[in-house]
């Protein structure tokens, strides 16, 4: 039986490839996508993935999840950093959540240290460019192995 996995993406996120690659690196949004949904072949995952610029957007999409998602993987770009709103949409949501960030948001600015989702999320995957995607769908995959235990 297949599984959504939503991943959301937020702000910006959609000049991947060609904002700051030195911070980002070369992928595009759609390389990510493909790569996940590759991983996700792994795990039996049905894949939603979802990138606005709109905070409310990702809001909805989150409410999606609560109805028929297995997992939630967010990089809420900066709105990270300001959103109680996905706050209290992630919140909501029962299944496992992982807060991602391609870039070490504690190796930047300062007002990138505090994160207004972490405090509801199973955890946080940083620094480890795109690959931080993948290793999130794996994160979300043994939670769930752990809670059918």
């Amino acid at each position: 039986m297949k599984k959504k996995l939503y991943i959301i993406n937020g702000p910006n996120l959609n000049l991947l490839g060609i904002r700051e690659p030195q911070k980002y690196g070369k992928e595009s949004l759609e390389t990510i996508k493909f790569m996940c949904q590759e991983k996700c072949k792994d795990y039996n995952f049905d894949l939603h993935f979802f990138q606005s610029n709109t905070e409310g957007e990702l809001i909805g999409e989150i409410h999606k999840a609560i109805n028929d998602g297995c997992g939630v993987l967010i990089n809420a770009g900066a709105l990270t950093h300001t959103s109680i709103g996905i706050l209290d949409a992630l919140n909501m949501f029962n299944g496992p959540k992982i807060e991602i960030h391609i870039t070490n948001v504690y190796a930047r600015e300062s007002f990138r240290h505090k994160s207004y989702i972490s405090p509801v999320v199973n955890g946080v995957i940083a620094g480890l460019g795109v690959n931080s995607y993948l290793l999130a769908i794996d994160a979300v995959n043994k939670l769930l192995r752990d809670l059918q235990k």
